[in-house]
């Protein structure tokens, strides 16, 4: 059977609108909670986390009320960054995880991403296996009158989180001295992030830390870091940090106002591990969408990148296949394996400033490693079927292929969670570049002007 329901990151959609309605959330819990239920002698457990939406509050409750029908318990963490319900799925022996989120989307989409009991977001088969299951929903056996599941909340979830994270600072540093701008997208770590870094020492400027269940990544957070990089400025901050609306990914800005991308984050947490002996399998772990001045400076340092599909699940596999234990993408997904088992752009942002502290220097300074090469990137929506299956399509890729030495320089794929194709190329040549861009584009687009026309 092929996916349906879950894409690169889990179910994700317009609220309300299928998939992501009360009743195919409560079949999908039904079906994950049979999929991981166990009869093992003690209550079955799941936990379920939101961002800000407005629409969370009717997800978790239609997801609550299928997990308990098939006699799991729940506990219900309320607005939690994803990689919190990643941590406390393991620390309170839960069956599984649930993060209700659509991550940077606007506040009228939202999704569900699952983690199994160790943390890990599930695999393409156990989501196929759960998507066969959910297909079958009303004959999956419920549990008995008296053993159904119960609901509660969970009182002391920002606490654990926030020392959690706390815990991967190093030890015999502080961020005293530090002005630091957060940016929590109005998102699910508007109450975390500001307290972590202030019971760290830093001055906190913080925004984006007013959810009302519609601004989440409204004109702020990791995909609109502007008014981020504009506070900073302003504020003659030293450094400024933008997460998405679930916070396991992260932009940061200089004390100059210029914004650093997931692959020089990456490229300055690596080399910044390497240096301390703490990196891992000899490289890192990043996408096929990194720059190319990224793999570049790493030869250049005696490391490899290895290069995983798109999607932070991929590059976590890749990890754990490779034994790395750095690893992300280029938007901001940071998975630093020594202290998670998914992306947290929280622990990320401590990372770049346990650098700085370091080396004592700006993160201007800091951050200059790798020069990036030209690359672009353009984003086409479309409906209906795939443009990438018409013939003038495929014969523009091919015309644009050939521009290049490496085909790996051109990567055009569907969004797993938006309407989009992305046309990317990157090379020495800036004008080649984009000329391999703009020609595949133009010829997605004039099909998505015939479909509109027809």
């Amino acid at each position: 059977m092929g996916r349906k329901l879950f894409g690169t990151d889990g179910i994700r959609g317009r609220a309300n609108v299928e998939p992501i309605t009360p009743a195919i959330a409560m079949a999908v819990a039904m079906a994950s909670g049979a999929r991981f239920h166990s009869n093992h002698g003690r209550r079955n457990l799941v936990l379920i986390a939101k961002d800000t939406r407005l629409s969370g509050y009717m997800l978790e409750t239609a997801m609550a009320a299928g997990f308990t029908s098939i006699g799991m318990d729940v506990v219900l963490v309320g607005p939690m960054p994803a990689p919190a319900v990643a941590m406390l799925v393991q620390s309170m022996r839960a069956n599984l995880g649930v993060m209700i989120s659509a991550s940077h989307n606007p506040y009228y989409d939202n999704g569900i991403k699952l983690f199994g009991p160790d943390g890990y977001k599930l695999s393409d088969e156990v989501e196929t296996e759960i998507e066969e299951m959910f297909t079958h929903w009303q004959s999956l056996p419920l549990s008995s009158s008296e053993a159904l599941g119960k609901a509660s909340r969970l009182e002391d979830q920002q606490g654990r989180y926030i020392e959690f994270v706390k815990s991967s600072f190093p030890r015999d540093l502080r961020l005293d001295g530090l002005k630091v701008v957060i940016d929590c997208a109005n998102g699910a770590a508007y109450k975390a992030a500001p307290r972590v870094l202030f019971e760290l020492g830093a001055e906190v400027i913080s925004m984006g830390v007013s959810p009302d269940g519609f601004n989440i990544n409204d004109g702020c957070g990791a995909t609109a870091p502007e008014a981020m990089i504009d506070l900073v400025r302003n504020e003659g901050a030293d450094v400024g940090i933008s997460l998405d609306g679930d916070a396991d990914r992260l932009i940061l800005a200089d004390e100059t106002g210029h914004k650093l991308d997931g692959d020089q984050i990456l490229g300055l947490i690596g080399s910044s591990w390497l240096g301390d002996g703490r990196l891992s399998g000899g490289g890192i772990v990043a996408t096929v969408m990194s720059n190319l001045g990224l793999e570049n400076y790493l030869k250049g340092i005696g490391l490899k990148l290895v290069r995983a599909k798109v999607g932070d699940r991929y590059v976590l596999e890749a990890m754990r296949a490779g034994g790395y234990n750095v690893g992300g993408e280029q938007s901001g997904h940071m998975i630093l394996a020594d202290y998670g088992t998914t992306g947290d752009g929280l622990a990320a942002a401590l990372q770049v400033l346990a650098a700085m502290k370091r080396a004592e220097k700006p993160l201007s300074q800091v951050s200059k490693i790798f020069e990036p090469m030209p690359q672009i990137l353009r984003n086409v929506r479309f409906a209906g079927e795939d443009p990438l299956a018409v013939d003038s399509v495929k014969s523009a890729i091919a015309s644009s292929k050939a521009k290049f030495a490496d085909n790996d320089h051109l990567v055009i794929r569907k969004s797993g969670t938006e309407p989009l194709i992305r046309v990317m190329a990157q090379g020495e040549n800036e004008i080649e570049v984009l000329s391999a861009v703009e020609m595949v584009v133009e010829a997605i687009e004039q099909v998505a002007k015939k479909k509109t026309m027809d």
